[in-house]
């Protein structure tokens, strides 16, 4: 797996999906899933946190649903349906597969490992990150892609 270092990211806009209940065992080249999960207060802020402790739950998954990134305003309906990834400051990681199948993807260890080394990087550049990670799933130019989301507390 290749990885793009840690960035700081200004997400300007909430990207929107439609909620769904399991998780898909496989990402066809057109779909995006995002899954967000609650991290362990403890082992979020931590510079050595204990992996297998660190993700508590998973608060929501959501597939992309194209039709949402342009309505506004949302109805009642809709808003129930419907999950994002929400605008705001996060640090960004990026991890681009060069294997064909996708599976190990969706284990939650390979998804702790990430979010554990994104954590690290971002401690030791004095971030105050909340417990929350999001995970977004996506085919983007010729490979499957994994993105990581931390969001970043505001100082104030």
């Amino acid at each position: 797996m290749n990885n793009t270092p840690f960035m700081r990211l200004d997400l300007r806009a909430p990207l929107l999906y439609s909620k769904i209940t399991g998780l898909p065992s496989q990402i066809p080249e057109n779909e995006e899933i995002l899954l967000h999960y609650e991290l362990d207060t403890v082992q979020s802020r931590s510079i050595e946190p204990v992996t297998e402790k660190l993700i508590v739950s998973l608060l929501f998954a959501g597939h992309l649903q194209s039709s949402l990134q342009h309505s506004q305003p949302f109805s009642q309906h809709n808003f129930q349906q419907t999950v994002m990834l929400p605008a705001g400051e996060y640090l960004f990681s990026q991890y681009r597969s060069e294997l064909p199948n996708q599976p190990e993807w969706l284990e939650l260890s390979k998804i702790r490992d990430m979010a554990v080394e994104q954590q690290k990087d971002g401690l030791w550049e004095r971030h105050k990150l909340k417990n929350q990670l999001y995970v977004r799933f996506l085919y983007e130019d010729g490979a499957f892609v994994t993105q990581i989301f931390r969001p970043i507390e505001k100082m104030d």
